[in-house]
């Protein structure tokens, strides 16, 4: 065999490695994106099952919060309900607003912040809240990677070959959710 055919074959073996390398790289970044979510979806449920028994908590000291209450127990529905990520993610928003309604509408209720089972509940769902700001930064800081990664020469090709999709951010996309709740006395 010649010189030159030595080096075809050397330069095929090197794009087949290349693929294989940079597929294997698409796929671990994949998996850590999933995994990411996996995170946020243990929390989130963990939230979800906290919501019922703060709501029956509290229900007797806001009887005239019924409006508040009756908004978390909706909006605790469509996320448990959401069919794929994309509902999930804007059924969360939503939940994570209307707690936030509740959380400060309980400060105009002395005799519920002196309840110890409310504190605890309200301790353990703010403990929540902030394990979840922190699987959602994680989870995006681990999609902008994998969107990097499937997005950069020769990666894109290569992810473009075996349809590795651009994987979505987690945003809090309602104007409400992301302002303070006002509260007033």
């Amino acid at each position: 065999m010649t010189i030159g055919g030595w080096i075809a074959i050397g330069a095929v073996v090197l794009v087949i490695f290349l693929i294989i390398g940079v597929y294997n790289g698409l796929v671990r970044a994949r998996n850590t994106v999933e995994e990411s979510w996996g995170q946020i979806d243990v929390q989130l449920r963990r939230r979800h099952d906290l919501i019922p028994n703060l709501v029956e908590t509290v229900k007797g000291y806001m009887s005239h919060e019924s409006e508040t209450l009756e908004k978390v127990i909706k909006a605790r529905q469509m996320a448990v309900d959401a069919e794929n990520l994309e509902e999930r993610m804007a059924a969360e928003n939503m939940l994570t607003g209307t707690l936030r309604s509740l959380m400060a509408v309980q400060e105009n209720y002395p005799d519920l912040k002196a309840d110890k089972h409310a504190s605890e509940l309200m301790e353990e769902l703010t403990s929540t809240e902030n394990k979840i700001a922190f699987s959602r930064q994680r989870y995006n800081d681990v999609v902008l990677s994998y969107n990097n990664k499937r997005e950069v020469f020769p990666n894109n090709i290569i992810a473009g070959m075996f349809n590795f999709k651009k994987a979505d951010f987690f945003k809090e996309e309602d104007e409400a959710v992301r302002e303070a709740p006002k509260v007033s006395f």
